[in-house]
């Protein structure tokens, strides 16, 4: 699993591999998780080609003989620095670079997009981060765009798509607030933790990514 906090926070998916066993009685997966909190989808290359080290020292993805990887969204850490449009078009680059080079390392390995949950519009970043009404809004949406940008490559590109960040949303289009964490109110509740961990278990075996 490639992706930054939101992914980090799944832990030693724990409740991934519950699911899972659940669904696949007699197998044992082995779930690596490559969650790495404060960094964006420029980072990403480092980790396929490279030991990278966050808080311990992890193999090169490259070297790995994964079935699967699953690329989550980044949305939380989107390329502010470069505007919006110059962004969402680096976003699509890299994660063009990154396909190719994860097929032509691993040609048998599976590749599947995860949109991650979405933010609420109301209480985002709330005791982290003060901000007013609009500003938040503004962050919101900036998000929103790389969530979505994220979810449209991987159409464009017949790329299988976890859509939790659709499956998170409310009646009004707005990110449920039981799957955010009540401390931050950016990354997953232990309820959403649940909810994503099932949400990935219940897409691959419905998909047979696993016969």
């Amino acid at each position: 699993m490639i992706g930054d906090s939101m992914t980090e926070t799944l832990g030693n998916s724990d409740e991934l591999k519950k699911f899972l066993s659940d669904y696949y009685k007699g197998k044992s997966f082995e779930v690596l998780n490559y969650g790495f909190g404060a960094t964006n989808i420029l980072s990403v290359m480092d980790r396929i080609t490279k030991e990278t080290e966050h808080g311990r020292k992890f193999r090169p993805i490259e070297e790995i003989a994964y079935d699967l990887v699953l690329i989550e969204s980044f949305g939380q850490n989107p390329l502010s620095e470069y505007g919006l449009e110059e962004g969402l078009r680096k976003q699509t680059e890299e994660l063009n670079k990154i396909v190719s080079r994860l097929k032509e390392t691993n040609p048998q390995g599976k590749i599947i997009f995860v949109a991650a949950i979405s933010p609420n519009s109301k209480s985002f970043a709330q005791n982290q981060v003060d901000l007013t009404e609009e500003v938040r809004a503004q962050w919101v949406a900036e998000r929103l765009a790389y969530i979505k940008s994220h979810i449209q490559f991987a159409r464009d590109n017949n790329i299988p798509l976890i859509n939790i960040y659709e499956s998170s949303l409310l009646e009004n289009g707005d990110g449920n607030p039981d799957y955010i964490n009540t401390e931050d109110f950016i990354h997953p509740s232990p309820k959403g933790i649940i909810f994503i961990s099932s949400q990935i278990a219940d897409f691959l075996y419905y998909n047979n990514i696993f016969p």
